[in-house]
Order: C-alpha cells, then sequence, then structure tokens
C-alpha cells in the first residue's frame, strides 16, 4: 500500500536529506556569485573576476575521482557518511581560510582556495548523491530527491542572497566564517542520518581501484540500450534549459525593473519549485516514477508557453507571476521525477561513480542547451522563442515508451543491487 504524499516526508531517511542537501548547495556560490561580489566590492579587475569562473570545473569532472569514493571506506561512520563528515569539516576549514584573504591583496591564494572549495564540494555532492541512492527504498526515492533540492535550494539562497545582505553590515571575512559555521553544524545532519539497514542496501565494496574505476563503467554498459539511456537522460529537461537560459534578460527586455525581476523570479521562484519538488515527490511516492515521468513531462513543456503568453502581453505583473509560478513548479516536479529515476538507475555496489557519470550528463546538457538561445531569440523574437522552447520536450517524450514505459514494472529499468 503506497503511503500518503506527507506521511513520507517525516520518515527519518527523508527527513535527513534536508540537511543534507542543504551541506551540499552551501558551498556553490561561496565561490560563485558571492565571491564575484567580494571581488567587485574591492575593485578586482573584471577580466580576473570572469576568469574564476573556471573554479567551478571541479563539478563538472567529478567523475574523475568518484571511483576512489567507492573504493575506500573512512574508518569512521561507514562507507557513505565517513566520506560525507570529512568533506564537510574541510570545506569548513576551506570557507573560513578563503574568507580570511582579500581578493585584491592575495588573488592567486584566493583562486588556489576557492579551487579548493570547489573540489571538496564535487566531492561532497559525489558521496550524498551515492548515499541518498543507497538508503533510500523505491517509495520513498521521489520524497527524497525533493527533500534534497529543498535544501540545496536553500543553501544556495543562504550563501548568496543572505549573504550578501550581510556583507551590506559586515566585512567579507565575517559573512565567510559565518558560512564556515553554518557548513561545521551541518555535520549534525551526517550524525543523525542513518545507515542502510540491510544488506541489500550495503552492496559489498569494490575489491581494488581498478574495480572501482572499470566497472561501474562495464555494469552499465553491458545494460540493454546503455547509450540510449544516456541520450535520454542529456534530453529529458531539454525544453526547460532552453527556456530558463533566458529568463532574467526576457524579463528584463519586456520592461519590468530589476526588483520586480528578483522577487518574483528568484524568490517567489524559489518558493514556487519548492512547493513542486515537494509535491513531486509525494506524488512519485503513489503513481511511481515512470508514469510520474510522464505527466511531468509534458507539464514542463506545457509551462513554456506561460511566457509565450506574457511576451504578448508585454509588461503584466499578475501574469509574470502567473508564467513564473508555473514553470517553476512544473520545474519542481520534473527534477523530483528525474533524480528518483537516476537513482533507480545506479547499482549500489558503484554508486558514487555511477551517479556522478549520469548528473554529470545533465550539467552538459544544461551548458550546451544555454549557448545558442541568444541567436534564436534575436532571430524569432520572444513570444515565439518560447514557443518553440516547448519543442525541446519532444526527444525526451519520444524516448519515454523506451525508457520508462507507463505500464511495465519500474525494476525493467533499475539498476542491479
Amino acid at each position: 500500500m503506497n503511503p500518503s504524499w506527507l506521511s513520507v516526508y517525516g520518515r527519518r531517511r527523508v527527513l535527513c536529506l534536508l540537511g543534507l542537501g542543504f551541506s551540499s548547495g552551501l558551498p556553490l556560490a561561496l565561490t560563485g556569485s558571492t565571491l564575484q561580489a567580494w571581488m567587485a566590492s574591492e575593485k578586482v579587475d573584471i577580466r580576473l573576476i570572469g576568469i574564476f569562473s573556471l573554479v567551478g570545473l571541479p563539478y563538472t569532472l567529478k567523475i574523475l575521482w568518484a571511483p576512489v569514493m567507492d573504493r575506500f571506506v573512512p574508518p569512521w561512520l561507514g562507507r557513505r557518511r565517513g566520506w560525507i563528515l570529512l568533506t564537510q569539516l574541510l570545506l569548513a576549514g576551506a570557507i573560513l581560510a578563503l574568507g580570511s584573504f582579500s581578493p585584491a591583496r592575495h588573488i592567486l591564494i584566493v583562486g588556489i582556495l576557492a579551487l579548493s572549495v570547489a573540489f571538496l564540494s564535487a566531492s561532497q555532492d559525489i558521496v550524498i548523491d551515492a548515499y541518498r541512492a543507497d538508503v533510500l527504498p523505491d517509495e520513498e526515492r521521489g520524497a527524497g530527491a525533493a527533500t534534497s533540492v529543498v535544501g540545496y535550494r536553500l543553501a544556495m539562497l543562504t550563501s548568496g542572497a543572505l549573504a550578501l545582505i550581510l556583507s551590506d553590515h559586515l566585512p567579507w571575512p565575517h559573512v565567510y566564517g559565518l558560512m564556515a559555521a553554518a557548513m561545521g553544524a551541518c555535520a549534525l545532519f551526517t550524525f543523525l542520518s542513518p545507515e542502510p539497514r540491510n544488506p541489500h542496501e550495503a552492496a559489498p565494496v569494490p575489491s581494488t581501484l581498478r574495480e572501482a574505476v572499470w566497472m561501474p563503467l562495464v555494469d552499465y554498459f553491458r545494460r540493454s540500450g546503455a547509450v540510449e539511456m544516456l541520450a535520454f537522460i542529456m534530453v529529458f529537461k531539454l525544453g526547460d534549459a532552453i527556456a530558463g537560459a533566458m529568463t532574467t534578460p526576457f524579463l528584463l527586455d519586456i520592461g519590468f525593473t530589476r526588483t520586480e525581476v528578483g522577487t518574483v523570479n528568484k524568490a517567489f521562484g524559489l518558493a514556487a519549485t519548492i512547493l513542486g519538488t515537494l509535491a513531486g515527490g509525494g506524488i512519485l511516492s503513489r503513481i511511481g516514477i515512470h508514469r510520474s515521468l510522464w505527466i511531468f513531462a509534458f507539464l514542463q513543456a506545457v509551462s513554456n508557453l506561460g511566457f509565450t503568453g506574457l511576451a504578448l502581453l508585454g509588461r503584466n505583473y499578475p501574469a509574470m507571476v502567473g508564467a513564473v509560478a508555473v514553470e517553476n513548479i512544473c520545474g519542481g516536479l520534473g527534477t523530483a521525477a528525474f533524480l528518483a529515476f537516476l537513482m533507480s538507475l545506479c547499482n549500489k555496489r558503484y554508486t558514487a561513480t555511477q551517479f556522478a557519470l549520469l548528473s554529470s550528463l545533465m550539467a552538459v546538457t544544461r551548458v550546451l542547451a544555454g549557448a545558442p538561445t541568444g541567436f534564436l531569440v534575436s532571430t524569432l523574437g520572444w513570444p515565439l522563442f518560447y514557443a518553440v522552447s516547448t519543442l525541446g520536450a519532444v526527444p525526451g517524450i519520444l524516448l519515454l515508451p523506451r525508457f520508462a514505459p507507463w505500464a511495465r514494472s519500474e525494476e525493467a529499468t533499475a539498476g542491479r543491487d
């Protein structure tokens, strides 16, 4: 019997993922937009600020060292929680160190420390993703994915918007010191998080590093349709990626102020995304991953048409609120289902490596899909651009019968344990 969509969120495994999701999301802005704001406030050359975007490279390359975290087990708290605790403590120290040096006077040291924070953050992402896939039974994967996303989004708000607000009242080193303290406090959730409770959930550790590197790929690619599955992963949220890349320039271009865009598209949009992810996780627990993917794929596609309507209306505040709400709710629904789907594909013996591979493909799509959007807008105009963006959902929908058939058991595409 399926649990109610609310009761599943009260389970310890699911609740602890809120804190682990927060821990995963906190460092991102501290080496990105928040660090850029600090550098700009100290009059660092804009060219150097642009170069600092390269410190985000570890997030796209994490597949290279994920096998190490599958192979070796720290001597405390077990295979997954041990690595989580270690990366959290190292991150707290690295963030504190990063905040101790002025970008204007110590740019090289700041660059090295920022790269270190990004590397440790990507490493933490690897093992938290693996832990989530290992510890959650099938019926809790949707709720667990949703809870993780909510925690992640709240953390980005904390290290992004809240950190900027604090910087108007406190010196930057103090702001980073507070963020480091918050990072250290996240270790509490690691201690509270449960271990997998039976051998089925806790698969044996690879016996050699070679096995940890090679066997996850062998295990994945020997499955029927493995390459096509990678294509499906890359295109499922393609329409969302195309539309999302231009949302802020679009809203500013049709006459909304920066304050209106920040309030509605960022703050209200975050609340809508959280609502969508939580609802998506609950729906998954009732109808399963495959049927949810079908429903949410069509909702994601249709939601882009709200911006077509707004483009035709022009500067209309209620229409903007409605379009942003629908797009973010539907995007949250799709994200919850898709993360649960990725978890179902991973063999628990190699979760860290396989999930790093699959999630990296999602990131590649987001980057590549955004590149041509400016040319499309200049050619098509805003109304037609958003109408055409709905076609980005078509490849994923066409592949749904192959990889997420409505009527077939979800075990058919799940990773072997």
